[in-house]
């Protein structure tokens, strides 16, 4: 045995680098026995995979058919075939609450109107713009003027790519005419006859011709001899047309059916093309003028002859951050452009935001009308059943979970994402307990989740202020105060702006920031009357206090706050 293991220990020996004390062999290194091997994932892999392709369950998935949405499609269509004409379609305004698809057929109707483009040779290019992300004049049109520029580029490119390949079709054209037209130096050269003078030659014919009946002289040269009843005439036709002849016609010259003359036109035209090229200088995301980046945009539109329809999904947040501007200079282009036309899409959840617009925007905007109605249960139901045969493996859903998660998702105004939301967390949840089937828990469970990280998300983008007063409501809460009303609050708030050195706003103002809090879910405010001492806001928290605390405390300024207990403790016992 002490052999065996000796030999072992001799054969897996380890050499160390002794200046930084690491193996330099690791080849020969014994790792340990497998089990200690075993990784952080290799439990999490060990299991059955229950999705087949999980991506389509997000809400960036455009998928290639969109139920219950074909009267919406069909009307879009109607619209953008215009493009297809070369015509400018009429802008359309898309309304709908959040989930009900109207991003998604939007997005479905313009990769087809691209690949129509495509088949039928007509240029038409479609441009989305996310405006919640996207949400100033200046980085709208940046975006936009990146985006053409490097179409613009992309195609300069393929046409300096055919131009040089038909430089190359002229180059051969040229070698192969230079082969087909013969030597008159190397013919003579390689005659075996070039003994025979010419007058012998002439006077060899003129006896041929006196008789029809005489054969040629056997010192004629090969082309001469034949049959005496052909003329000189009709050999020499022979020589030139018949079967020893290349009678293959001459191609095509390649410059026959293009506007160029000669070489130098080609080579002038892609002089030309790498100049424009050149001069296309991309936008900075910050530090230009706003007129600036509009007419290095407008120019890039331009270039080329086509219809641009610019898509701008959450319109409202542009509007509501950067005013109608955005929106006038590109209703107004189409005035000036020489070349190209430009359509707008644009895709709001506010069916009211055009209230706020200029009327004579309105009126170019607003030139067609689409509004997507919410999904009700059935319709929701179709739709995960749809996405679900392609998500998951076969036998992976139980039978009560897509009709739980579209009845989830019915009650929050038929918002088909939060149901796809729920069916794609159920479904990773019950991979993460390594279960063969998701099952209705999974699906509670899931609903659970997503309104806590909802929750999170929401209270983390919170103002400073605004996760002042909130905290100072969890404080009170966590003492034991209930039916919290608006002066306790602001007491603990204006402590707590001290702890952190932040301005204190009035007390006004702290219940308008309740009232926002009462507005987002994440408190419950009620008004209710005190009798002749006036009425109250009687305040309690709508969401999980722990978790909402924590993420709170992740803010580096609130952090900053020290032990805050003694002074709300010491409060309540005056």
């Amino acid at each position: 045995m002490s052999d065996d293991n000796s030999e072992i220990a001799g054969s897996d020996e380890v050499e160390i680098d002794e200046t930084s004390g690491f193996s330099t062999n690791l080849e020969n290194a014994d790792l340990g026995d497998e089990e200690s091997n075993q990784g952080l994932f290799d439990d999490l892999l060990s299991g059955e995979p229950i999705f087949e392709n999980k991506e389509v369950l997000r809400p960036s998935y455009t998928p290639h058919e969109l139920p219950h949405r074909s009267d919406q499609i069909n009307k879009m269509a109607t619209i953008l075939v215009a493009a297809l004409r070369g015509e400018t379609p009429s802008n359309i305004l898309i309304y709908g609450k959040t989930g009900t698809g109207k991003t998604a057929s939007a997005k479905f109707v313009s990769k087809e109107l691209e690949s129509t483009s495509q088949k039928y040779s007509v240029p038409c290019d479609v441009e989305y713009i996310n405006c919640e992300v996207t949400d100033t004049q200046y980085r709208v049109l940046a975006q936009l003027a990146n985006k053409f520029i490097e179409k613009n580029k992309g195609r300069i490119d393929d046409r300096i790519a055919e131009l040089e390949s038909l430089l190359a079709d002229l180059d051969e054209f040229d070698r192969a005419s230079a082969a087909r037209e013969p030597d008159t130096d190397d013919a003579t050269a390689s005659d075996p006859f070039d003994f025979v003078s010419d007058e012998e030659i002439e006077s060899q014919a003129n006896d041929s011709t006196g008789d029809d009946t005489e054969s040629t002289s056997v010192d004629s040269p090969p082309e001469m001899k034949g049959s005496s009843s052909r003329t000189a005439s009709s050999a020499t036709d022979e020589t030139t047309s018949g079967p020893t002849a290349d009678s293959t016609p001459s191609p095509e010259h390649p410059l026959e059916s293009t506007p160029f003359d000669d070489r130098d036109d080609i080579e002038d035209r892609i002089a030309d093309l790498e100049d424009d090229k050149d001069s296309f200088e991309e936008v900075p995301m910050t530090g230009w003028p706003t007129d600036r980046v509009y007419s290095v945009f407008f120019d890039a539109v331009d270039y080329d002859e086509r219809v641009v329809v610019i898509m701008l999904d959450e319109i409202d947040k542009l509007v509501e951050k950067s005013g109608d501007d955005t929106l006038y200079n590109l209703s107004r282009m189409n005035s000036e452009l020489e070349n190209s036309r430009v359509s707008i899409i644009g895709i709001s959840n506010d069916l009211k935001f055009t209230d706020f617009l200029d009327p004579r925007v309105k009126s170019s905007l607003g030139e067609e009308e689409i509004v997507f109605p919410p999904y009700d249960a059935n319709q929701l139901r179709d739709i995960l059943e749809h996405r679900s045969e392609v998500a998951f493996k076969e036998g992976a859903l139980s039978s009560d979970v897509i009709p739980l998660c579209a009845a989830f998702a019915a009650q929050e105004h038929g918002d088909a994402r939060r149901a796809l939301d729920l069916l794609r967390t159920a479904g990773e949840l019950a991979e993460r307990s390594q279960s063969e089937t998701i099952v209705e828990e999974h699906v509670r469970q899931a609903q659970d989740k997503i309104e806590l990280d909802r929750v999170v998300e929401v209270v983390r983008t919170l103002p400073t202020q605004s996760k002042l007063v909130l905290f100072a409501i969890i404080l009170l809460e966590k003492n034991g105060v209930h039916s919290i009303n608006t002066g306790e609050v602001f007491n603990i708030y204006k402590r707590l702006c001290e702890e952190i050195d932040a301005d204190v706003l009035t007390q006004r103002r702290v219940t308008d920031l309740i009232s926002e809090l009462d507005m987002l879910g994440i408190v419950n405010a009620i008004v209710v009357s005190k009798g002749r001492y006036g009425r109250t806001k009687e305040i309690s928290l709508s969401v999980p206090l722990e978790e909402t605390e924590a993420v709170l405390l992740s803010d580096s300024r609130l952090s900053d706050i020290d032990d805050v207990q003694p002074f709300v403790q010491a409060r309540f016992e005056n």
